[in-house]
């Protein structure tokens, strides 16, 4: 064993000991979770099992991996919806698990999914701790445990992969490892279409970076000798990494379906995907207050959606680390300006956990016998909400 490789291992092991408090927190938030899930569809003559993998996105992500792209629903309405949609890296992974063991497809995206999860625990417990300390660490990974939709965290579902992702993308940014971040940032851009928000992440740190360093190199009395060559091309190389997954598969998709760069926005609005701005979001909320009962679901809808936006205000009031503000800003834009299946929203925010460092820094100033409460009370809130939703009609 090299030097190098000595040193490594045991940072690793000092790292996995301070994360194990966030990390085991987390999965007993997800067992609660999943064990509410299956006395649940028990008591309504369901399997929970095939909720988590075998429903909505799931069994599309799933077909693909079995039979590869071309698959197609045209709709009596003349929509047509394409797997195409749906970016590869999930059903590549969930292809190697059913090819080098006797799991299915579906057990596949479950395995990954998991094993994911805890992955982005650890990736935002490492950038909560690198910002704000462990303490503040160890309540972010929890209250993103007990969101509402935590329960997608569990599914067959890509939104795991991808925070995980995203999550040790800006890690490696807040800790200057370029080559890493723009690796982990095209993979999270096969993940995803919202990888986009994970490049302009590296991105704009790469560009701030930059001037600071001109900045540097101007001033009275600078050392030229400290800004090392090896250093900027690590950097630059990192950049142009990071676009490089979702640059691909969309310029893939417009080849295979003959429409040039743009295919892959025909494809989304063959499933009545794209972005306006918010216009057919507003216009949905509206709708809610044209009676009473379904005025209150609008009041709901409102309130959640400035508390998002207040939740970033107080992000960039607190002065958030470039990378985290500009992901988690491209996250929620991405999120409440699309013109999709509007029950998928507080989904689509899932990866957008920047957002929850604000709250994570109260409730870790809190004692630690109230702490414990609250996160206590509001998991079993999630895990019942998640159990009920899971089990509705509708894709989460």
């Amino acid at each position: 064993m090299t030097d190098l490789a000595m040193r490594v291992a045991p940072a690793r092991s000092e790292a996995l000991r301070r994360a194990a408090p966030a990390l085991l927190g987390y999965a007993a938030v997800r067992a609660l979770g999943l064990l509410a899930l299956a006395l649940w569809s028990a008591a309504r003559d369901k399997d929970a099992y095939t909720l988590l993998t075998a429903r909505w996105d799931a069994l599309w992500y799933a077909r693909v991996a079995e039979l590869g792209y071309g698959y197609e629903v045209r709709l009596p309405n003349g929509d047509v919806h394409s797997n195409l949609a749906f970016f590869p890296l999930l059903p590549w992974l969930e292809r190697l698990v059913a090819q080098v063991s006797p799991l299915s497809y579906a057990d596949g995206g479950f395995v990954v999914s998991v094993l994911a999860s805890l992955a982005a625990a650890w990736g935002i417990f490492a950038v909560a701790e690198h910002v704000y300390g462990r303490r503040v660490g160890v309540c972010a990974v929890l209250l993103w445990a007990v969101l509402p939709v935590g329960i997608v965290q569990s599914m067959a579902y890509s939104e795991s992969l991808f925070t995980a992702l995203a999550a040790w993308s800006l890690y490696a940014l807040l800790t200057g490892r370029w080559l890493t971040a723009g690796t982990l940032a095209l993979l999270a851009g096969l993940t995803r279409p919202v990888g986009l928000a994970v490049v302009a992440a590296v991105w704009a740190a790469g560009i701030a970076s930059f001037v600071r360093e001109r900045s540097a190199r101007q001033a009275p009395g600078a050392d030229l000798a400290a800004h090392a060559p090896g250093a900027t091309a690590r950097r630059v190389l990192g950049m142009l990494l990071a676009p490089l997954g979702a640059a691909g598969y969309v310029l893939w998709v417009g080849h295979r379906t003959d429409k040039g760069p743009l295919g892959y926005l025909d494809v989304q609005a063959g499933w009545r995907n794209g972005f306006d701005g918010g216009y057919a979001f507003a216009r949905f909320v509206g709708e809610k207050f044209t009676s009473f009962p379904s005025a209150l679901a609008g009041v709901g809808l409102i309130v959640g959606v400035g508390l998002v936006v207040w939740l970033y205000v107080v992000c960039v009031r607190q002065r958030q680390p470039l990378p985290l503000l500009v992901y988690a800003g491209v996250v929620t834009a991405l999120a409440l300006c699309a013109s999709s299946y509007f029950g998928s929203k507080p989904r689509l925010l899932l990866p957008a956990f920047a957002l929850l460092l604000p709250l994570a820094r109260s409730l870790a100033g809190l004692r630690t016998h109230r702490s414990a409460l609250v996160v206590g009370a509001v998991a079993v809130a999630s895990a019942v909400y998640g159990a009920f939703w899971l089990n509705g009609s509708g894709p989460p």
